[in-house]
């Protein structure tokens, strides 16, 4: 039987953390923690100052210290948020890094859609990423 990705999407929110975009803004302003952004660099010319951009097709690659793509900012002990748009990739991005051994995993209720909706502030990004 083959699973919908509104079910994988489901289960993923069943197990990751979910926070508002105040609670983010507050836990940023506190420092400590990693934000990631999965969306697509198409994506990326408003987004969250200060978070890492990493589309959600190379997060494995990226959070992973064995794989040559790795960031050293993602130390599978800290706190990490993610978002997208919407929240429905960040949920999966989340879901991956939990199984993949991240300790501290929250999802981002609303994605990036919700940070604007609540008013709190952008950062924009010109040319290439």
């Amino acid at each position: 039987m083959v699973k919908s990705v509104a079910e994988m999407i489901g289960e993923a929110r069943a197990e990751i953390e979910l926070v508002s975009p105040d609670a983010v803004s507050k836990e940023l302003a506190a420092g400590g923690l990693v934000v990631i952004d999965v969306r697509e660099p198409v994506e990326w010319e408003r987004h969250i100052e200060g978070a890492l951009q990493v589309p959600r097709g190379l997060l494995e690659f990226v959070v992973d210290p064995a794989s040559p793509r790795y960031n050293p900012e993602l130390e599978p002990t800290r706190r990490v948020i993610v978002y997208c748009a919407s929240g429905a990739r960040a949920a999966l991005a989340a879901f991956t890094l939990k199984n993949m051994g991240y300790e501290n995993v929250a999802n981002m209720d609303g994605g990036f859609k919700g940070w604007v909706a609540a008013g709190l502030p952008t950062a924009e990004h010109h040319g290439d990423i």
